[in-house]
Order: structure tokens, then C-alpha cells, then sequence
């Protein structure tokens, strides 16, 4: 029942924060593109993020273990749904796009339901390309524990250049 309360209120809250508009341009260099069913953008459809308009969206820390780093690491940045929140995402899947081009698909409620961060800084450093940087998708592992597993791990996409809003 907590989780159709959670569901039913982080929709409104979606819906309500899914008013088309623009965002600012970005002053810096870009590390985000969010593409795709978006209703706010700074250009020709897409929104683009510098560091500091990524990291003044509503974030969370949180230290964890990870398959990929040794012992606890602490990671930091914005929340998945506030990124998509100052987009006015208006779909039910999100493909995440790294340097690579290798991409991964999730649904919408990896965004909604969870604390899913768009990490910027590991250990309070930013995020080198070397480092998984400049933007890795991070589940909360130390919120719930059964987030720990393979399925989860397919879906923690590095060195993330852009977020497309599939309808």
C-alpha cells in the first residue's frame, strides 16, 4: 500500500512539474543532453546541462558498495527525477547513453520509486571520464539492499552523455 501511496503522489508531483517552458542555457562546457518527450529544453528540443545546473537540481548522497569500486564509496549529485522534472519528461522509458554509444533502457519508475542518482562526484571529487565520469547512474544500494543484484548493475550506466525520454 506505501508503495501505490508513493507511486500515486511522485505522478502528481511528475505531472506537475512537466509545464513546458525553457531552461537557461548552459555557461560551461555540457556533460548531460536530455533528448526525446521533453517539454522544457534550451535548444532545438534538447535540454543542456553544465555541471552547475546538474548539481543545483534536488540531489542526494549516499555511501555504498558498489560492484564497481572498492569498500564504501560516497557518491553525490542530482536525483534522475529532478533532472527530469526540470524536462518535463513526459515518457515511460529512459535510455541512458554513454561516450561509448553503448545505451541501457529503464523504466520511468527507476526515476519515480527510487533515489536513483545521477552521480556527478565520487568521494566528493568530480567524475573523471576515467573514472566513470562525468555522469554515472547510480541505484540507491544503501536504501535497499535487494537493488543489489545483476539486474540493477545492467542498468548503472557510466560515463553517461545523454538521456533520451522515450514515449
Amino acid at each position: 500500500m506505501k508503495r501505490v501511496l508513493a507511486a500515486v503522489v511522485a505522478a502528481l508531483v511528475w505531472h506537475a512539474g512537466a509545464t513546458a517552458g525553457e531552461l537557461s542555457a548552459p555557461e560551461g562546457a555540457v556533460v548531460l543532453t536530455v533528448t526525446g518527450a521533453i517539454a522544457n529544453s534550451n535548444g532545438d528540443g534538447v535540454a543542456a546541462f553544465d555541471l552547475p545546473a546538474l548539481e543545483a537540481l534536488t540531489g542526494r548522497s549516499g555511501t555504498m558498495e558498489t560492484p564497481w569500486t572498492p569498500g564504501k564509496t560516497t557518491f553525490s549529485g542530482p536525483l534522475l527525477r529532478a533532472v527530469l522534472s526540470a524536462v518535463g519528461a513526459q515518457g515511460k522509458t529512459i535510455r541512458l547513453v554513454a561516450l561509448n554509444d553503448y545505451a541501457a533502457d529503464i523504466p520511468l519508475e527507476d526515476a519515480t520509486d527510487l533515489d536513483t542518482i545521477l552521480a556527478t562526484r565520487m568521494d566528493g571529487k568530480l567524475m573523471s571520464v576515467r573514472d566513470k565520469g562525468p555522469v554515472f547512474l547510480i541505484y540507491p544500494f544503501d536504501q535497499d539492499p535487494a537493488l543489489y543484484n545483476e539486474k540493477y548493475f545492467s542498468r548503472s550506466v557510466w560515463q553517461i552523455k545523454e538521456v533520451k525520454v522515450l514515449e
